[in-house]
């Protein structure tokens, strides 16, 4: 089993951190979901250093049942949707380098962490990525239905937005971690529009480039009912219901 290595992160892997951490945390400023904000403040990160992932899990495990899954990079479907199913989220231990400050190809800790960890510590979004999990550990060798539950994640865990007291909110791990994405959300050409699973299912997803739309939930009680409109439909004829 791999672990984080703490001691092999060097001062400059620490002021890349910070750096990022400083400057998300003020492009978030009034546009993250509330959930992200309670959960930051509640799992304890800082601008002053990598966070830890053991004590990082203790604090999810106590909260939610959740722990962080230590990896070198990206999993195929396989494995990630079956750490998901056992309440373990996979966190890159590598973070980028100056040179990558902007971009990079494969999620690094940055993205990871400070992206997906907050609104794990949220009861319903980490029930809610559970269940996901579990619906996609069932249907593992099913490619058309891994390319449908890869899109609910998409536009959801990755690049979703949700209406929050008649604003709307950032809560996608792919928004919360990159100003690249956040400016590109801002503007004004680019397409929002309601959550509906039917669109999302049928909407291409890559994240090799800057997403050409986003899609709105009304409510988070959303999240939760996709995944059982989806599980229902992968369960039961869903070939003639629901076509890429």
């Amino acid at each position: 089993m791999l672990q984080q290595d703490y001691t092999r992160y060097t001062a400059q892997d620490q002021l890349v951190w910070k750096v990022l951490f400083d400057r998300q945390t003020a492009l978030l400023h009034k546009r993250a979901a509330s959930a992200f904000g309670q959960g930051l403040a509640k799992i304890g990160f800082h601008r002053n250093a990598i966070p830890d992932f053991q004590e990082t899990s203790a604090r999810l495990q106590k909260a939610t049942g959740w722990q962080l899954e230590p990896v070198l990079g990206m999993l195929n479907d396989a494995e990630f949707f079956g750490l998901l199913a056992q309440r373990k989220f996979p966190a890159t231990v590598w973070i980028r380098s100056m040179a990558q400050f902007d971009f990079i190809e494969e999620p690094d800790l940055f993205h990871g962490v400070f992206g997906h960890v907050p609104l794990l510590m949220d009861k319903a979004f980490a029930d809610f990525l559970h269940f996901l999990g579990h619906v996609a550990a069932q249907h593992l060798d099913d490619a058309p239905a891994l390319a449908r539950l890869e899109r609910l994640y998409g536009f959801t865990v990755q690049f979703g937005l949700v209406q929050e007291k008649g604003e709307t909110r950032l809560y996608g791990a792919g928004l919360l971690s990159s100003s690249g994405e956040i400016h590109h959300f801002l503007a004004d050409a680019t397409r929002r529009q309601p959550f509906d699973l039917a669109t999302v299912l049928h909407t291409p997803y890559s994240e090799q480039h800057l997403q050409e739309q986003y899609f709105v939930l009304n409510s988070w009680e959303q999240l939760t009912e996709s995944v059982a409109e989806l599980a229902a439909l992968l369960s039961s004829g869903w070939e003639q219901v629901v076509e890429l």
